[in-house]
């Protein structure tokens, strides 16, 4: 078993590390960001900088700009991307975007992926993918869907209502699930500009780094002709594994980045840091959070890597991407709880990026099914004598 990066990898690898480093860290104090994210502006500048770079989208295939990346080649490349919460948004690999070129490329007709692929790839274009529903719609439990649409000729009409709909807010497209009666869960493409579609507003979230935010939608006699169908009519719980899985994967390498951002701040803090006659680090209580901390990184790796392989095989690999899931989002979350406590005060302020890391973090272990749904998952899976 070869752990070894390939050349072309590691140089890939390091390309990325020099770029975040020189070109997206300098910008993370930048004003033009708020409550909802970076704004219009600085996501056009951070995507500017990576295609001239030679960087942006390398996840999609190259008819769309990118570099058709495996899954484990993604792994290597989103961490590294991921150590500053600007670096996913400048790549354009951050959600719900990277999730939405994997699912229309595996599923869009050549006229869907020219309309709304390709300006996606290219960074012109933002998206959404609207399913979560408040009470009593669907949130961890899917079958409880209570967006419905009625057929209607060469139609179909939408009426419901979404929540947590991360990037609504200056989306160009949506991808909507919704019921459509005796046929079930239904994927469709809609401009965001249509008639019937409302973003009632923007929710107050612990994170701030998404583009757009989360927002709140309403759907009232939204009108999508059947040629914006996204796949088959009827297959829409089986488009969202097809999406989920590798999308839940790909949190794991960017919140991973992200957790590592936070350890080599902490630890560089130890080193310097003085008290009680020597530096903090040579303290067993910090030194050994230090240590648990390389200790859940390398564990959160490994974890991400094999459940990446899977992936490459061609397998959905949904036991593997919900293990992933909770492994890698409970340990990056100790992680950024250990950094804040070894900075002390400062772990609590702005003045590092550690702060805004953990803030942001808390919710992973929340979207994309929270920890205790996929524990359930692969608890069935136990007790049906399947492997988990």
């Amino acid at each position: 078993m070869d752990f070894s990066l390939p050349p072309a990898l590691a140089e890939l690898q390091a390309r990325v590390r020099r770029f975040i480093d020189e070109q997206v860290i300098p910008l993370e104090s930048d004003t033009r960001q708020g409550a909802h994210g970076p704004e219009p502006a600085l996501r056009d500048e951070l995507v500017a900088r990576a295609r001239a770079a030679g960087l942006l989208t390398p996840h999609v295939a190259r008819d769309f700009g990118g570099r058709d990346l495996g899954h484990v080649e993604r792994a290597v490349v989103f961490e590294e991307a991921g150590t500053s919460l600007l670096g996913p948004v400048a790549l354009n690999v951050f959600a719900p975007d990277e999730g939405n070129m994997h699912l229309l490329q595996e599923v869009a007709t050549p006229a869907q992926q020219e309309r709304w692929l390709r300006p996606m790839a290219a960074g012109t274009l933002r998206s959404c993918f609207a399913m979560t529903e408040p009470a009593p719609g669907a949130g961890s439990d899917p079958s409880m869907l209570a967006t419905t649409a009625r057929a209607d000729g060469e139609h179909f009409v939408i009426d419901g209502r979404k929540w947590f709909i991360t990037g609504a807010d200056g989306a160009g497209v949506a991808i909507i699930m919704a019921m459509v009666p005796g046929a079930g869960a239904t994927m469709f493409l809609a401009p965001m500009d249509a008639p019937g579609i409302v973003l009632e507003r923007n929710m107050d979230t612990l994170d701030r780094c998404f583009p757009g935010g989360h927002g709140v939608l309403r759907f009232e006699g939204l009108r999508v002709h059947r040629d914006d169908v996204l796949g088959e009519v009827g297959k829409g719980f089986h488009y969202a594994q097809v999406r989920l899985s590798p999308a839940r994967l790909t949190h794991c390498m960017r919140w991973l980045g992200a957790a590592r951002r936070a350890h080599e701040v902490a630890s560089a803090y130890a080193r310097e840091r003085q008290a009680f006659g020597q530096a903090i680090g040579r303290h067993e209580g910090v030194g050994f959070m230090l240590a648990d901390n390389a200790m859940d990184l390398h564990l959160a790796r490994l974890t991400t890597w094999q459940a990446a392989w899977v992936l490459d095989q061609g397998e959905l690999g949904l036991a593997e991407s919900s293990r992933a899931k909770v492994i890698v989002s409970e340990a990056v979350w100790r992680v950024a709880d250990r950094c804040v406590q070894v900075l002390g005060g400062q772990g609590t302020t702005s003045e590092t990026v550690v702060a805004r890391i953990f803030a942001d973090m808390r919710a992973f272990r929340i979207y994309d099914g929270p920890s205790e749904v996929h524990r359930w998952s692969l608890a069935k899976r136990i007790m049906k004598g399947l492997p988990a």
